[in-house]
């Protein structure tokens, strides 16, 4: 669409950083403030105009650190595109295809992050249907960013989204069916959080005729029986994200959110003192060590925005810039 060195309007294309099933991105620089953006183009031209603008309006409508912020949308020589921020980084596809299973710390950040920016989106009222890793860019400073909302709608235009939209195998059950509800969404973060536990996808595309065995979850293996490291209180959460009954699915983000941060910081251990005298053998030494250990140990302070990791003391988030309390 574009070529490199081109002048579309004030924006100079710069490279080309991928085509996918909705559009080309390009990296742009906006020649007037000498800035360096991130140019959408979608694939389809020759929509409505009101059908062009549905992604530009829908990313307006969010501002959240852990969503791509659009900038604005224009139209130059016949050509519809979207500018968005450059994010300088990976997408955590490229991530888990490059390192494999990631080191659990890490996973339940990304996981934060994913669940803050899609609590965001469904308090606004958006579906995005399309969640997983190629959609996810993480900057330079681990900072996770949900992009590519092509595929989102309003959910509250309707009961749910009525297309059978999204990217096996991340699409919870209903969505085959055309039935996409927030909890859908909340199962492609459940798919992604297995993924990088792992590093690799719960099962194979399903095929046509495997999508009852889905509904009844019969294609899911634990996660803990791939990686035996997971914790058990990971794996469950995994597992209860990823229900095919939405009765029993976490039906928020929030609600995922709520059980990672209860499993990834958990009340300190009461003093050695007020503890059961554990069993004799090498083990008491080991024990006695450990709960010491977490008394001297500083407890871990997280952003109230970002959720990522606080130094001691501050005051200020440095990846959201938020205030602490």
């Amino acid at each position: 669409m574009f070529l490199r060195g081109q002048k579309v309007g004030k924006y100079k294309i710069l490279s080309s950083l991928g085509s996918g099933g909705f559009g080309s991105v390009f990296l742009a620089e906006d020649t007037w403030i000498d800035k360096k953006v991130a140019i959408k183009v979608p694939h389809k031209q020759n929509l409505d105009f009101t059908d062009m603008v549905k992604e530009p309006r829908l990313l307006a409508s969010l501002s959240h650190p852990n969503i791509v912020t659009v900038l604005t949308a224009e139209q130059q020589d016949g050509v519809f595109f979207i500018v968005m921020e450059y994010v300088t980084g990976e997408t955590l596809e490229h991530i888990i295809m490059q390192e494999g299973a990631l080191d659990l710390s890490r996973v339940l950040d990304f996981t934060c992050q994913m669940c803050n920016a899609v609590d965001h989106a469904h308090a606004t009222g958006v579906l995005h249907r399309d969640l997983r890793p190629g959609n996810m860019l993480v900057s330079d400073s681990g900072m996770l960013k949900v992009t590519d909302f092509g595929t989102a709608r309003f959910l509250e235009i309707a009961a749910h989204g009525t297309t059978v939209v999204g990217s096996p195998p991340y699409m919870a059950p209903e969505q085959f069916y055309g039935k996409a509800v927030f909890a859908s969404d909340v199962y492609s973060v459940g798919v992604t959080m297995y993924q990088m536990l792992t590093g690799d996808l719960p099962y194979d595309t399903p095929a046509p005729g495997d999508i009852e065995r889905l509904m009844r979850g019969e294609l899911v293996t634990a996660p803990r029986l791939r990686n035996s490291r997971i914790p058990k209180a990971i794996n469950d959460i995994v597992l209860r994200a990823m229900a095919p009954d939405i009765t029993v699915r976490y039906p928020r983000a929030s609600d995922l959110l709520a059980d990672i941060l209860a499993a990834r910081d958990p009340a300190p251990r009461k003093a050695v003192r007020d503890s059961p005298a554990p069993a004799a053998g090498d083990g008491i030494v080991a024990d006695i060590q450990s709960r010491l250990k977490a008394r001297e140990t500083p407890q871990p302070r997280f952003c109230w925005n970002c959720r990522k990791p606080l130094q001691a003391r501050t005051d200020r988030c440095p990846f959201c810039n938020e205030t602490q309390s």
